[in-house]
């Protein structure tokens, strides 16, 4: 029997790997995201180490809708100070950092 590949569906396939790819977060993502700059070991300031957030997170685990809220607060600068790097933070990052954090930043 031989074996045939239809370059069409290859070519699909590729396509969506990026799409299926996992979207979690991770200490590497928040690392790329400069969030350890200020929430890592060492917090800056008065900034929460990723363990309190993740604590105060914790409430949100499983609520979509709760989180959701939480993310649009967060990237317009409410409750906090008006914060740049969380800011220019896209919706689905944002989502997807503080959903770990939710989830105990494991």
């Amino acid at each position: 029997m031989k074996w045939f590949c239809n370059p069409a569906a290859i070519a699909i396939a590729c396509l969506m790997v990026p799409v299926c790819a996992p979207t979690f977060a991770s200490m590497p993502m928040a690392a790329d995201y400069g969030c350890v700059n200020c929430h890592g070991a060492y917090p800056r300031g008065e900034s929460p180490s990723l363990e309190q957030l993740a604590g105060k997170m914790a409430k949100y685990k499983g609520d979509d809708a709760a989180l959701a809220q939480k993310v649009a607060k967060y990237r317009t600068g409410e409750p906090l100070e008006h914060i740049d790097a969380h800011e220019r933070l896209s919706t689905e990052a944002a989502t997807r950092l503080l959903r770990w954090l939710a989830e105990g930043a494991h």
